[in-house]
């Protein structure tokens, strides 16, 4: 600690002498120039009219030359950093009126159509093709015969137990009457009971082996293509396998598919953090709206509602799954398209829609330039609740405001204006914008508070 001390104490000292050395130096020059300074002012106040003119008539070019730079200067600064509150000529400004309106909170995913029904047609015993009643691409209906399989087999064992039952329930009747005359016990009668309904039974069972040999449709639907041709071996429970040659084309999956295409559905995933609302809005009861389009050029929009939101959330993405049905009339939509679909989650009530261009970013937040009374602009700090395809609902304006789209690079508080010949009337809204990520969904997709 002395060490330090002793630093300490040394220089503080050196500072006291640097400070007496400073004030003897300017001591010195006051002395020398104090003299020179005075007889300038004694100068001074003997000048007299005729010597200033004298002296501007000796340096005239100077004098001009000194005026036009400080002019320039002038120029200058008020170029690089103008005066706010100067008057000046009006800015031109296009402007709107914001009023308050319904706005629909849009969310956009991506997706991929699904269709509502689609079965697969696979045989249920091992047997061989006879007859295919069906085309590739059939429109067919439920309960339209597809397949016939070989079925000399099956219907000959059911004629048979169809007989033995028919001869079971004679012999029961027959039994009936000789227990009324006492020609029987009663327990000879239920015997053949027994035996009547067994043999029905065996009937049934035969009729049904029987219905599996003649294939129909379950559903409504179209036909992909068949796989099978008469003649082909067809196994129960296996994958149903074609030849393959320089005139057909193989296949390995079911005899033939089914499909539903009219209603279809589309699925797609939602962020996690859009949840909330659309579960609040299935709440109220009312199905969610959809808007849908398929393909590049996305000049068709399929409107649809919203069947249901899966009930978890997908962890890897933080996504949930949802269907939406839309009608497909035209048949134009096939299962395994992509598809970007618009979910209108809820309706933001009595909200304030302004061009997202008429908002000004600055390092200090967001704002507008709204029009005064006096014709003057006036910045107010807003903020944006939600964006949407180039309109944006804020807080911190009223209805009635007369806010600034374009031209607002020009102003500064306290600006005049002046409105140019076509401007728009009202403020856009956003229900009018056509809705199509999102985007990928855990990509683009829209939402509140900056939710976009």
């Amino acid at each position: 600690m002395s060490k330090i001390e002793s630093s300490l104490d040394k220089l503080f000292a050196k500072l006291v002498q640097m400070k007496d050395v400073g004030m003897a130096r300017l001591c010195a020059l006051w002395k020398k120039y104090s003299p020179q300074l005075n007889q300038y002012i004694g100068q001074v106040k003997k000048l007299d009219y005729a010597t200033a003119k004298a002296f501007a008539i000796r340096f005239k070019w100077r004098i001009l030359l000194v005026v036009i730079i400080l002019y320039a200067g002038s120029k200058t600064y008020d170029y690089f950093f103008p005066a706010s509150g100067k008057a000046g000529g009006p800015v031109t400004i296009s402007s709107i009126v914001v009023e308050k309106k319904d706005i629909p909170l849009v969310m956009e995913a991506s997706g991929t159509i699904v269709s509502a029904n689609i079965v697969d047609i696979r045989p249920m015993v091992t047997n061989t093709v006879a007859k295919i009643e069906v085309k590739d691409g059939q429109e067919v209906k439920a309960g339209d015969l597809l397949f016939v399989l070989d079925d000399r087999n099956d219907k000959a064992n059911y004629e048979k137990l169809k007989a033995l039952a028919d001869d079971a329930q004679k012999q029961y009747l027959r039994a009936k009457e000789l227990v009324a005359k006492n020609f029987i016990s009663k327990a000879g009668l239920e015997t053949t009971l027994a035996n009547a309904k067994s043999a029905q039974a065996a009937a049934r069972a035969a009729e049904v082996q029987l219905s599996f040999d003649y294939i129909r449709s379950p559903i409504d639907g179209r036909a992909g293509i068949v796989n099978v041709f008469p003649g082909s071996l067809v196994q129960a429970s296996n994958i149903v396998s074609t030849a393959t040659s320089s005139t057909a084309t193989s296949s390995v999956g079911s005899m033939v598919t089914i499909t539903q295409l009219n209603p279809i559905n589309v699925q797609f995933v939602i962020p996690e953090k859009d949840i909330p609302v659309m579960l609040e809005n299935q709440l109220d009861g009312d199905a969610m709206s959809v808007k849908v389009t398929v393909g590049e050029s996305g000049k068709k929009t399929y409107e649809g509602k919203v069947l249901v939101i899966d009930n978890q959330v997908d962890p890897s993405i933080a996504a949930v799954r949802v269907k939406a049905q839309i009608p497909n009339d035209s048949k134009t939509l096939l299962p395994g398209q992509f598809a970007r679909v618009s979910l209108i989650a809820s309706t933001l009530k009595d909200a304030l829609a302004i061009p997202s261009q008429a908002v000004v970013i600055n390092p200090r937040g967001k704002l507008v330039y709204v029009v005064d009374k006096d014709g003057k602009a006036v910045s107010k700090p807003i903020k944006v609740v939600y964006e949407y395809q180039g309109s944006s609902v804020v807080t911190g304006i009223e209805a009635g405001d007369r806010v600034v789209v374009e031209g607002k690079q020009n102003l500064r508080p306290g600006s005049k204006v002046l409105e140019a010949k076509s401007a728009p009337a009202s403020a856009p809204s956003a229900s009018s914008a056509p809705t199509t990520p999102a985007a990928p969904a855990p990509s683009a997709t829209p939402s509140t508070t900056d939710k976009k």
